[in-house]
Parts: C-alpha cells; sequence; structure tokens
C-alpha cells in the first residue's frame, strides 16, 4: 500500500476497488468478478453487478466499524476474460430461445434443436468453470483470501469444485431468499436455482445452513427434510414468528453459527436480505434480513473462531435506469464479506 494513501480522502479517478491504491501482489484479498448469468429468468442484469459494486465502492468510507484495519490489509479486483465475456454474449440468446419456448408451451415443438443449445449453454458454463477453478486456485497458492462476485448464484459451483478435488471439508452458510436446491431448473444443469443440488454432490461438504429463505418450491424442501444432519434451513417466516413471540435474533443466530463446522463458505444471494435493499435482484421476496442482521450473523460466525475457506456475493443488479442504490448495498455486503473473511 503507498505510504502516501490518505484513507481520510476521497477515491481518485482510476483507483481500484474501493479507491485503494494496493497492487494485486499487495492485497491480502483478491475480488475474481463473474460477469455471468445465463439462467436468469425474471430480471436480468446481474452480469452488471460487479461493475455497479465496483463504482459504488468508491463512495465507501474506509472506517469499517467492526474492522478498521481492513483498507491496510488490501483489496484488489481482478478481471474477467474478454473472451468469457464473448462466449457469455453468445449464449445469451439460445437461453432466451429456451426460456420463452418453456413459458409459450413449444419447447417440445423442435426437442433435437433445443438439446443441442441445452449442450452448448451446459459446455460454456463449463468452460468458465473450469477458466475460474484455475483462477481461484492461482490466487490461493499466493497465499490470498479469496472471493467471487457475480453475476447469479451458479458462478459459486466453481468455487466448491475447487475445494472438492483438495480434499478441504467444510460446512456453507448460506444466506437467500431461495433454497437453491432444485434439479436443473427449466432444464439448465446449471442454473442459478440449482446451484447447492449440484454442490451437495460432493461429499466434503458436510453441511448446508440456509438463512432467509422464503421462496421454495415442493422438491427443495423434501430434499432439505430428507437430510436433516446435512442440510439445516432456518425459514424467513418461522424466524419471524419466533422473533414475534419474544425470541432474540441473537438466539437463532447462536443456532445458525452452532450447527456449522470449524472450515466455513459464506454464499450470499444480495436477495436474502428485504427488498428495498436491492429492489433490482434478479427474483425479490418479500420479506428477508434486514442489513444488520446479516452484519451480525456474519460478525458472529467470524467471532466463533470459524475458518472462512472461500465467499461469494451474487445477484446484485443496478438498476436499468441507472440507480446505484443496489450497487451502493453490494458495495458494503462486499466491503464486510472481505472484513469476515480476512486473515
Amino acid at each position: 500500500m503507498e505510504n502516501t494513501f490518505d484513507p481520510n480522502a476521497a477515491a481518485v479517478a482510476n483507483s481500484g476497488i474501493y479507491g485503494l491504491p494496493c497492487s494485486a501482489e499487495e492485497a491480502q484479498i483478491i475480488i475474481i468478478p463473474v460477469e455471468w448469468e445465463l439462467t436468469t429468468s425474471y430480471n436480468r442484469g446481474t452480469v452488471d453487478g460487479p461493475f455497479a459494486i465496483r463504482e459504488a465502492s468508491l463512495q465507501v468510507d474506509l472506517c469499517h466499524h467492526d474492522y478498521p484495519d481492513l483498507w491496510q490489509k488490501g483489496i484488489w479486483m481482478d478481471d474477467f476474460p474478454t473472451e468469457l465475456t464473448e462466449l457469455h454474449d453468445k449464449m445469451v440468446p439460445l437461453c432466451k430461445d429456451i426460456i420463452d419456448a418453456l413459458y409459450e408451451g413449444t419447447i417440445d415443438d423442435d426437442p433435437e434443436a433445443f438439446a443441442v443449445q441445452y449442450a452448448m449453454i451446459e459446455e460454456a458454463t463449463e468452460q468458465k468453470n473450469q477458466w475460474l477453478r484455475d483462477r481461484i486456485a492461482y490466487w490461493k497458492a499466493q497465499g490470498k483470501v479469496v472471493g467471487l462476485l457475480g453475476g447469479d448464484h451458479s458462478i459459486p459451483l466453481a468455487y466448491h469444485q475447487y475445494l472438492n478435488e483438495r480434499g478441504v471439508e467444510y460446512g456453507i452458510l448460506h444466506a437467500d431468499a431461495h433454497c437453491d436446491l432444485r434439479e436443473a431448473f427449466e432444464g439448465f444443469k446449471y442454473s442459478h436455482a440449482s446451484i447447492f443440488y449440484n454442490t451437495l454432490k460432493f461429499s466434503n461438504v458436510k453441511k448446508l445452513v440456509q438463512v432467509g429463505i422464503r421462496d421454495y418450491c415442493h422438491q427443495e424442501k423434501e430434499l432439505a427434510l430428507s437430510q436433516p444432519n446435512r442440510i439445516k434451513v432456518f425459514f424467513d417466516r418461522d424466524c419471524r414468528r419466533r422473533i414475534y413471540e419474544g425470541g432474540k435474533w441473537k438466539d437463532l443466530v447462536d443456532e445458525m453459527v452452532a450447527a456449522l463446522p470449524q472450515k466455513v463458505y459464506l454464499s450470499i444471494d444480495i436477495d436474502a436480505l428485504d427488498p428495498k435493499l436491492c429492489p433490482n435482484t434478479g427474483t425479490p421476496v418479500p420479506g428477508g434480513l434486514e442489513y444488520e442482521e446479516l452484519m451480525y450473523l456474519l460478525n458472529r460466525v467470524r467471532e466463533a473462531g470459524k475458518d472462512i475457506v472461500g465467499f461469494d456475493l451474487c445477484e446484485v443488479s443496478p438498476a436499468p435506469n441507472g440507480g446505484d442504490w443496489d450497487g451502493n448495498v453490494g458495495a458494503r455486503v462486499l466491503f464486510h464479506l472481505c472484513g469476515v473473511a480476512a486473515k
């Protein structure tokens, strides 16, 4: 970090994320942006989430309330490859064709053609996942703390593949409005709605603790109930009822943290929050966590002495008219995640 850097001054143009002047070599924390959202079928725009967060980060004051020296550890944002951006853009029309056909009931009119499109999308996603696994490994080999920034919530599968390849046993704290336990949602194997269905195929994932959940299908609920020792869902309505009847958020968080093993991966879908905080996210749902409830939960994970093996923040989407509220909230959630994960 440059000795002349003033953390009290306004960020200058062309500075790094959060206005920090550090290089990749100097930074302890590396953020890999993954500008990818092929299977989103409601609100699109999460592909622009990393850019929106980076822009909003320049307005974040650097004296973090809980981790005031965080800025000194250094945070550096990587680049997403141009060739993968081009590949993504080629696949978007194919995904749209499939999703439109599903909603219009014409998906069976030409099954062979749609099968080819599904295969092309799957192959493209695997190509992206291979790059991302290699990139995570590259930074981890240098002793960096690595976080992912989406894009839709399909992107962290590559991180779990990386951890599985290395035999790391860990649990996942997953904050989201949705369970994301669907099998090949809308026919897409690597759907954003299937991220944890796919991740749970790895036996080294010992526990999945889900928080903020308030929108799910029968299949997802049945899967969770069938594996009570491995999946623990804190449904939002159940949590609210306990609080309304005199319970405390602290007691609920105690249960959440106690359910996690020593090594923990943090996976945050911004729609875990009340949609007033993320109105343009891919699939907003009424209800959800308040901002400080999420901050308290993340802090308690750190205070419990858990080892953070990785993290992601997904589904932040800027407003179509250029509003910066979603990026503003996302930049602060990401900053906090960096503080929790930092060594």
